[in-house]
This record gives C-alpha cells, sequence and structure tokens, in this order.
C-alpha cells in the first residue's frame, strides 16, 4: 500500500512547486534511498501527462568517481548535463544519503575544481528551469536530528505537507517591509553586524523550490557589510562540519574568519575566489515546526527564529547585488532565547527579538499563525 503522505508530497512537488504540465519533461534525481518516493513522482509524472526521465544517485559511487577526477572529465560531465537539461522543463532533486563524511578524504583542491566547472550546470537548472529540492527521511538523518528513525520520519512527512500557499500570502508583509528598508542591524552574542538591503528585491520562499522551506531573502549591497557575526548553528561543507564560525566584516569583505575547528581549511573556503570573501543571500527563516539545527542546510536554514547570511554566489536576477562566486554557503544563526537571543533592526525600528517578530504588522509570521 503507498502512503498517502508520500502522494501528498508527490502531488506538491509537481503541481504546486513545479507547476508541471503535460507534455513537459520532468528530470527526477534521487538517491536509492528515497526509491518510495521516486516511484511515486514518476507515477503522477505519467498521470499528468508528462514525461518523468530519472537519475539514481549513490554516494559511495560518487566518492570513487571523484577521488581521482580530471578536469577533463568533468568539462565533458558539464557538456553533456548541459546538452541533457536543454530538453528538460522541470528538475526535481530528492536527496537521502546516509554519510555526510563520503567525501571527506576527497582532496580539497578537488572540491574546488568541481564546484567551479560544474557551476553552469547549477546555473541553468536554477536559472533556466522549474526546480524543487526535498531531502527525504533516512536513518542517518534521524541519528543527525536525534530522533528515532520512524520519530524523524513523521516530522519530514510533517514539515513537508505544510500549507504553503498559507505560508506564501504572510511572507507578502515581511516583502513589502524589507524592500522599503534601506539599514539592517543584527545584534546577538558574538554578533553586532549592520548592511544596507537597498534597492535589492526580497524573495519570499514558500514551498516553490525548497521542501520544506519558509524564508524570505534578499542579499546585502556588497560593499555596505561591517561588523563581526557569531554563527550557532553546525555548518556542513563538502565532508567538514565547523562549529561556531565566526566572520569580520570591512566594507562588504569577510577579513578574518575563525571557527572551534580547522580554521585553516575555513579560510581556503573563502579564498576559493574573489566572490568568496563578500555575502550573497541574507535571509530570514520561519518554519514553524523546526527549532533545532541538524546540520543539513536544507532544513537548517529555515529554522523559527533564525536568519542567515551566506558568504559566496548571490540569486542572479532575483535578489541581485552583483556578486560572484562558485561557492554559496547558507550559515544559520538562530536568535530564539535558548539559543542566546539577539535582535534585528529595519532602519533602527526593532523587529525581531528573540526570534519573534515585535511590530503589529509582522506578527502574522510568527510560529503560532503558521501551523
Amino acid at each position: 500500500m503507498r502512503d498517502p503522505r508520500i502522494k501528498k508530497i508527490a502531488k506538491n512537488l509537481l503541481e504546486y512547486s513545479n507547476n508541471v504540465k503535460k507534455g513537459q519533461h520532468v528530470l527526477i534525481q534521487g538517491h536509492v534511498a528515497s526509491k518510495p518516493l521516486l516511484k511515486e513522482l514518476v507515477k503522477q509524472t505519467h498521470e499528468l501527462g508528462a514525461h518523468p526521465h530519472l537519475e539514481l544517485r549513490d554516494d559511495e559511487l560518487t566518492r570513487e568517481l571523484t577521488l581521482e577526477t580530471k578536469e577533463d572529465r568533468l568539462d565533458r560531465i558539464v557538456s553533456w548535463k548541459l546538452n541533457q537539461l536543454r530538453d528538460i522543463d522541470a528538475v526535481i532533486s530528492v536527496f537521502a544519503g546516509d554519510n555526510d563524511y563520503e567525501l571527506s578524504d576527497v582532496s580539497s583542491d578537488i572540491k574546488m575544481m568541481s564546484a567551479k566547472m560544474m557551476q553552469p550546470v547549477s546555473d541553468e537548472v536554477v536559472g533556466n528551469k522549474q526546480w524543487v529540492l526535498l531531502n527525504y527521511p533516512t536513518a542517518s538523518m534521524a541519528q543527525k536530528a536525534k530522533m528515532s528513525t520512524e520519530q524523524f520520519e513523521d516530522f519530514v512527512f510533517d514539515i513537508s505537507s505544510v500549507d504553503y500557499a498559507k505560508m506564501a500570502s504572510a511572507m507578502q508583509v515581511l516583502k513589502k517591509r524589507m524592500e522599503q528598508t534601506n539599514k539592517v542591524h543584527i545584534k546577538g552574542n558574538g554578533t553586532d553586524l549592520t548592511f544596507s538591503i537597498k534597492g535589492i528585491p526580497a524573495i519570499p520562499c514558500a514551498g516553490e523550490c525548497n521542501i520544506p522551506d519558509g524564508e524570505v531573502f534578499t542579499a546585502p549591497v556588497k560593499d555596505s557589510v561591517n561588523g563581526t557575526i557569531q554563527y550557532n548553528a553546525p555548518s556542513p561543507f563538502r565532508g567538514t562540519v565547523f562549529n561556531n564560525v565566526k566572520l569580520t566584516f570591512e566594507n562588504g569583505k569577510i577579513i578574518e574568519a575563525t571557527a572551534d575547528n580547522d580554521i585553516d581549511q575555513l579560510n581556503e573556503i573563502f579564498d576559493t575566489d574573489e566572490g568568496a570573501r563578500y555575502v550573497g543571500e541574507f535571509a530570514i527563516g520561519l518554519n514553524p515546526l523546526i527549532k533545532d539545527p541538524m546540520g543539513d542546510i536544507l532544513f537548517d536554514e529555515k529554522i523559527d527564529g533564525s536568519f542567515h547570511f551566506t558568504p559566496g554566489k548571490c540569486y542572479e536576477g532575483e535578489a541581485d547585488n552583483g556578486n560572484i562566486s562558485s561557492i554559496h554557503w547558507d550559515l544559520v544563526c538562530i536568535q530564539r532565547p535558548e539559543y542566546g537571543g539577539g535582535e534585528i533592526y529595519f532602519d533602527d525600528i526593532l523587529i525581531r527579538k528573540d526570534g519573534r517578530f515585535v511590530i503589529e504588522e509582522l506578527e502574522c509570521l510568527n510560529p503560532e499563525h503558521l501551523v
């Protein structure tokens, strides 16, 4: 018997997130562990009169391919993928990896080369296709979340089935307020940061491209960022998890980067290219059902009472501040009281305190109104 929750998630991905129409071609990518959802996506794609195309993933095989990969191989992969994507209308990616550290012994040089060379493929999907990402529950993810497998499965299915249309409507007031704002000031433990968002659009995200979802993002004016920020959520990147990342900015650029571990590797990331030391995104997280970090950015960047401030590439054509990079690293700070609290000011007006919106027009985005 098919799980009715999987049927609902597949329907949301195809009809709400990607708005798939009859005759379109849908690329469905996923780990083998997510087979129940992949099978349902194929079935419902057929029912819509569209054409499913399937790619299966396995992280152990990816590691073996990546360990000794060369530029010539990556160049051929990019050519193949771009040619494939020209005939695809929508992309659904379902992640269900069982080891976050599977690529930890791949050299940083190969990782950086791969990131740079594969960027055109990512740009083609994000810029020219309907697309959506989803994390499928696995035992390893349940372990990261400190839940039983069954408990975590229920959690993922619940947050994947929220009323995103209702959330999207409520987000419009925050979008309007952000687009009227010049100066942002963020205060908290280890954080005293200022920047401008003047003239840059704010984009509500409510299930169109990510499941789970729940954020409104923009970008800082590139050279306007000054001060220090202390992140308090674990920050995974290419097989390493960094803790308590702290960045100091001067005129937009990261001039100092520290963490509790692997500081040399941390700075290697920010030296990937010129844009890696500038910020491409500022976003406010507000999913009412996601409360604690689990080291998976698709969940963590949506945490209730959080924000993320992202070194690297901006979202060109959406919230474009001109920053170009082969990295885009969402680093998360949670400001609810149990995580140390904090404040966000728009043009010297307190907007959010300790993770809760405190002005009347934005109270609709507090968790009790979005459940």
